[in-house]
């Protein structure tokens, strides 16, 4: 599970009640202890450890920097310091989350010791001219179920914007030369998003391959695995290639700090080891290193993005939209040749040849069904945006190479919006409902959502807390 940890800075303003706000920031920061959240607090910063004070404002964050924090939690215990709250998020420059418990009765005579919601109020709309994005937990009570999911729904957010930001790709050759969907824009990548290309030869992959062959040991390693966990139909030696590869792919991934990598899985890797790559692709996305096929940086992005937002807990899949199902109105075959991670199959997977070439090496086995989220971040002519949508498995003919049969709400809407663009081909998907937390994702990172099924009422209703 990934690591996140949030900056604590709860406020409060003078002309409230300061005694009251201290007993919820205790109150708060008990609730997240609770809850297993990871927090940096300010009690050193001012004897109430609470942020009301513009001369305190860059030493919580000289702290929070120091400390590496994801997000900002501004927890309001009462009105708030909505400029102090402002400033410290600018200077922050990192996911803000906005909330404050909800207010009691008013006192017998009236007195209200908090105004927390007017509070909220105030600091959103601040919060706006200062030009920062920020995520709105409802206000209520600690003990209700929305804030402990409110709370971790953020830091899923922050784990996005976290994996998002420091995006380097391993790019093992250019993209297949018919490939032209699959063509990315490198410099604007990196000028607007900070998404780092790491481009090698294919020469340097197959140079790795033999030195992990002429090593030895953690060749061995994977050719255990391999016939341990899936049903393997190839040749020996054929086995070892496959193992090398995976083996190779990942010391290339480590050497050039990447997380994740894209590869030309044809036709000069089979020229040279004689193998195809999806198998490798799976062993190694079910590691955590999402490898996609065909060069395809973008879809290398949109695994990053899902897995993320899942928390680092669910494998994805990497997949083509293919053909309509042949029985039921809106349903759609998601394949590929065979590069699924054996964590996502319902059964075990057969080591074997792929649907369209003559070389072994690619994986058949069918998904398991349920709910999944499927996605893609793409863009062209200087636009990006990120498709969303969410889809469930169903039954249907056996396919060779790792598939799932999915129903979606209107086939022909998704279809035409994947037409026409800037999508291809090609999406993410994941067995979990990820769609509110790459939504709210969205703000942080400069990326348009867009909707294939009009459910944005929906996740928006879902982040409000209803």
């Amino acid at each position: 599970m990934a690591a996140i940890k949030l900056g604590f800075a709860p406020t409060r303003r003078s002309i409230f009640s300061a005694p009251d706000a201290i007993k919820y920031r205790g109150l708060t920061a008990r609730r997240l202890k609770e809850l297993g959240i990871d927090f940096v607090d300010i009690t050193d910063i001012n004897e109430e450890g609470l942020l009301y004070d513009d001369k305190d404002v860059e030493k919580i964050a000289a702290k929070f920097k120091a400390e590496g924090v994801d997000g900002l939690m501004l927890p309001h215990c009462n009105f708030g310091t909505e400029y102090v709250c402002a400033r410290l998020a600018k200077e922050l420059g990192i996911p803000v989350l906005l909330w404050g418990p909800l207010d009691e009765r008013p006192e017998p005579d009236g007195v209200r010791l908090r105004d927390t919601q007017c509070g909220l109020f105030a600091t959103g709309k601040v919060l706006r001219r200062f030009k920062v994005p920020f995520t709105y937990l409802t206000n209520c009570r600690l003990s209700d179920p929305v804030f402990e999911r409110g709370v971790r729904d953020f830091m899923a957010v922050c784990n996005v914007v976290k994996t998002f930001r420091k995006t380097r790709i391993l790019q093992i050759a250019p993209r297949p030369f018919d490939f032209w969907t699959t063509m990315c824009n490198e410099g604007e990548l990196l000028e607007r998003f900070n998404i780092q290309l790491s481009p090698i030869p294919m020469t340097e992959l197959t140079e790795e391959v033999k030195a992990v062959k002429a090593e030895g040991g953690k060749l061995k390693e994977m050719v255990s695995y391999i016939c341990e966990n899936m049903e393997v139909l190839i040749k020996d030696n054929e086995v070892e290639n496959v193992a090398a590869l995976a083996v190779a792919v990942k010391n290339l991934v480590n050497k050039y700090g990447c997380n994740a990598a894209a590869i030309q899985c044809w036709n000069a890797l089979q020229t040279e080891l004689g193998v195809m790559p999806c198998a490798a692709n799976a062993i190694l996305n079910d590691e955590g290193i999402p490898v996609v096929c065909e060069t395809d940086i973008h879809g290398a992005v949109t695994a990053l993005l899902v897995e993320a937002a899942g928390m680092d807990e669910t494998r994805s899949f990497f997949a083509d939209w293919t053909i309509r199902h042949p029985d039921i109105p809106n349903g759609e075959l998601l394949q590929h040749c065979g590069p699924w991670p054996i964590s996502v199959a319902r059964e075990k997977a057969k080591l074997t040849y792929p649907l369209a070439f003559d070389h072994p090496g690619s994986l058949t086995a069918e998904a398991k069904h349920g709910e999944v989220t499927l996605c893609r971040f793409d863009g062209d002519n200087g636009e990006y945006s990120l498709l969303l949508g969410k889809a469930k498995g169903v039954d249907g003919p056996a396919c060779m190479g790792t598939y799932l049969w999915v129903e979606v709400e209107n086939i022909k809407r998704l279809e035409a919006k994947i037409v026409e663009g800037p999508y291809i081909h090609h999406c993410v998907g994941i067995h979990k409902d990820v769609v509110p937390v790459l939504y709210e994702a969205c703000k942080y990172i400069g990326v348009k959502p867009d909707f294939y099924d009009p459910i944005e009422e929906e996740v928006k209703a879902y982040l409000r807390g209803e």
